[in-house]
């Protein structure tokens, strides 16, 4: 049993430490505002590798494994939590194009994504079904060698200026549920898109927001795998990037401990360090241990699909707890800090409304729970 990164994977650390510290963290406040992520950050990730980086080299990735992938989001996560959705969005949508798209989707649409040239959204989200994601309504109606979509998504990270997305269309009828949903890759500059932002508590560089489909032709052959198909085989088997939230928010709570620590070491009150009075370091020691725990459930959860061996539940398990954990600890250093702490000179008010976020994102923690109890249970745990 090995608990420490490889040489290889600690010195990508390193490299990624380094620079996120120096290239993202200072601007990272400047940067809570309704305007989109620079593209310049976007193309530098992309030169650096870390866009969908497990695509194989010929499509260019750089064939990394997925423990790497997770040292890339929390190094990142650390110092930018906008700048990791961009990984985020990237890997999931690369592994899905690369495992289920064919030669020449994987020709065309993998490399702009890995280079940063291209931003990809994932659009599953609805506004009549958030959670149940297999019951989408926007149409994809065939006509000759196209398809016309039209309806709507919502709550879609990157809405705002997106290149591409993936859609989840349906193909099929209602009654067939997940079984009627095929997936199209998609360029947002087609006629008959349009787009809406939104004002949010955080992540607002993302912009996200809601995608208009109004008759948008696209061609068949921008299906990725068969028709139908699109939820059960498509979505199948990448929740992989449930372990990447969970690793983006404990890296943000990371550095606002490490923050924090400096902080009651310097700060003195009653002729002592903050950090001399069990009030301040048992909070502090409790994160740390509790963030080390949630950290190793990730990685572990990384190393499984790594192996080819069976990961959601303890993927789910990321889901939930790291981002709710990763709030509380991140709310306790803003105390901390004490009337400082409730300034916005401050990140820590910054980290927490961004990582809020994602307690909601890509599935709440009731639905991790449920995935989880299906597993640890059985059947019988079935709400539905």
């Amino acid at each position: 049993m090995e608990f420490a990164f490889n040489p290889d994977q600690e010195m990508l650390r390193r490299t990624l430490a380094d620079f996120a510290a120096r290239e993202l963290a200072p601007a990272y406040a400047g940067r809570d505002k309704d305007e989109d992520l620079p593209r310049p950050i976007v193309r530098k990730l992309g030169e650096l590798g870390l866009l969908a980086p497990m695509v194989e080299q010929r499509y260019g990735g750089q064939a990394l494994d997925y423990v790497a992938l997770g040292i890339a989001h929390e190094e990142i996560g650390r110092a930018d939590f906008n700048a990791a959705y961009v990984l985020l969005l990237s890997a999931l949508v690369g592994a899905i194009v690369s495992a289920r798209g064919d030669d020449r989707q994987r020709a065309e649409f993998l490399p702009p994504i890995c280079r940063g040239d291209a931003v990809a959204a994932l659009a599953v989200t609805e506004p009549g079904g958030g959670s149940d994601a297999a019951h989408v309504r926007l149409q994809a109606r065939r006509d000759g060698d196209s398809y016309l979509l039209s309806g709507e998504k919502t709550s879609i990270s990157f809405a705002a200026w997106a290149d591409t997305a993936l859609v989840m269309a349906r193909t099929g009828t209602l009654e067939q549920g997940a079984h009627g949903v095929s997936a199209f890759y998609v360029d947002l500059r087609a006629p008959g898109v349009s787009r809406a932002r939104f004002r949010d508590l955080g992540t607002r560089a993302i912009g996200r927001g809601q995608l208009f489909f109004d008759e948008v032709r696209v061609p068949a052959a921008a299906r990725i795998g068969a028709e139908g198909a699109g939820f059960v085989q498509v979505m199948q088997g990448f929740d992989f990037s449930r372990s990447l939230i969970g690793l983006m928010c404990i890296g943000a709570a990371e550095q606002s401990v490490d923050e924090t620590v400096k902080y009651v070491n310097e700060r003195h009150a009653f002729g002592a360090p903050l950090a001399r009075f069990e009030g301040v370091s048992f909070p502090l020691a409790e994160a740390a241990v509790k963030l080390r725990a949630a950290r190793l459930l990730c990685y572990e959860a990384l190393w499984l699909r790594d192996q080819n061996q069976p990961h959601g539940w303890l993927a789910a398990g990321c889901k939930w707890w790291a981002p709710e954990l990763a709030v509380q600890v991140i709310h306790q250093c803003l105390l901390l800090h004490g009337h400082l702490g409730f300034s916005l000179d401050l990140p820590h008010q910054q980290r927490l409304r961004d990582v809020i976020g994602l307690e909601i994102g890509d599935g709440t923690a009731q639905i991790m729970k449920t995935l989880v109890a299906r597993e640890v249970i059985g059947k019988a745990a079935r709400p539905y």
